[in-house]
């Protein structure tokens, strides 16, 4: 690409079933207090980062679009391929909960029945880097969004199969950079930035 221009990746602050560890996908939830300090508290990691001519997208859901308000960004567009992923009939489940009948599962080896598979998501995900790396000419590109689906946008971005997203944990309203060398390989050059004590944090 041979651009300087960096792409930033913000998952949302918490919400009570993040925090639960229940599935989010098509549910609007909103943000507890903590995940709306959370999110106001990255203003100061975006400021640090200096962001150029930034574009910023955004999924549909409400969770995202405030934590990015709170954040102090200027929405560009909403993105319906940001969305999280659709765990179908496993919506608001546990995986403690759905593991009682389906022992074993993982979102990342069986996807969700009457939802997404991993490949409908690297789909979606693919079609968001197509359209950032072009967005990438004019400067900087921030993509707010959610956990699992920020898990598959690593993995892409650095050329990985979607399931190398399993051995990356993303924290609520944190911020990853991703970039190119001089070689035009792309790199992640910071991950898991946070304005909160995220040592502290106990949540998902």
């Amino acid at each position: 690409m041979s651009t300087a221009a960096r792409l930033v990746y913000i998952r949302h602050g918490e919400t009570e079933w993040s925090r639960s560890g229940r599935h989010t996908g098509s549910t609007d939830i909103d943000l507890t207090d903590t995940g709306a300090e959370q999110a106001a508290a990255l203003a100061s990691v975006l400021d640090s980062l200096a962001l150029r001519n930034p574009t910023v997208w955004v999924s549909p859901r409400h969770r995202a679009a405030r934590t990015a308000e709170l954040a102090g960004l200027t929405v560009t567009g909403v993105d319906p391929d940001l969305a999280e992923w659709d765990y179908g009939d496993y919506e608001g489940l546990t995986s403690a909960e759905i593991r009682v009948d389906d022992p074993g599962w993982t979102v990342w080896r069986s996807g969700a029945p009457g939802g997404e598979s991993m490949a409908d998501v690297a789909a979606r995900v693919d079609r968001v880097l197509d359209r950032s790396r072009v967005a990438m000419a004019d400067g900087d590109v921030v993509l707010v969004a959610h956990g699992h689906l920020g898990r598959v946008l690593t993995a892409r971005f650095l050329g990985q199969p979607a399931d190398f997203g399993r051995n990356v944990m993303i924290l609520p309203a944190s911020a990853a950079v991703f970039g190119y060398d001089r070689d035009d390989v792309p790199q992640l050059t910071r991950f898991g930035l946070t304005g909160y004590a995220a040592a502290h944090y106990s949540g998902r």
